[in-house]
């Protein structure tokens, strides 16, 4: 047992593409990465070490089920526990985990971002603050197509080829309805200053409350 408050617990979900990483980047930049634990969902994308490697490009990554999404819940009730977690480290280019891991450590702000993180029932009653990044779906096409080609060394063709038969079709079946549960919604993504601006500003109101109820060792960083 600690003496510690539950930390502040934050989700940012949005369609590919759609600037949740700006988002959460921005937010880490505002509050202060020193008070906030960051878990993308990408890093519990499902290791596929033992599916041949030319069978790889056809498995469906945009379904929850891609998503090894009950480790994921465990790490993040093991931070609201003030318990330190080993994130895995995808390997984008070979579809698979590699050896290494991160090590998070908990903190009073945990923040959670992944284009399915409010489609999963098992996640959302984690959640203190739902965000939901709305873009226009041309603008989200045009940056994975730019994200998988320079970072992912995938070729247009591949990638617009899965955009059409697996990215889209399960944004409108999985992410869109996704937005009902959304407490704030910014449009236009990382571009809108001002909302996330308005959103940081309430994560370090939250933070302060954090900092306020147990000034122990937190106060003593700042």
């Amino acid at each position: 047992m600690n003496d510690h408050p539950r930390p502040v617990t934050i989700a940012v979900a949005g369609g590919s593409g759609s600037g949740k990483t700006t988002v959460s980047n921005a937010i880490l930049e505002r509050v202060g990465s020193d008070h906030i634990a960051y878990i993308p969902h990408d890093a519990y994308y499902r290791d596929l070490g033992h599916v041949a490697l030319l069978d790889r490009t056809a498995i469906n990554f945009d379904h929850p089920d891609a998503l090894d999404t009950p480790l994921m819940r465990e790490h993040i009730i093991q931070l609201q526990n003030w318990q330190p977690v080993h994130i895995p480290v995808y390997d984008f280019t070979k579809h698979r985990r590699t050896d290494e891991s991160i090590v998070v450590a908990p903190q009073p702000i945990i923040l959670v971002e992944g284009i399915l993180v409010l489609a999963e029932s098992s996640l959302r009653p984690l959640f203190d603050v739902k965000i939901f990044v709305d873009t226009d779906p041309d603008l989200r096409l045009i940056r994975r197509l730019r994200r998988d080609i320079q970072e992912r060394g995938r070729t247009a063709e591949s990638v617009i080829s899965q955009y059409l038969e697996t990215v889209r079709p399960m944004h409108l079946e999985f992410v869109e309805p996704s937005k009902r549960y959304a407490d704030v919604i910014i449009p236009e993504g990382g571009f809108n200053m001002v909302a996330i601006d308005m959103v940081s500003d309430r994560i370090r109101s939250l933070l302060r409350a954090q900092l306020k109820a147990n000034p122990g060792e937190w106060g003593k960083s700042r």
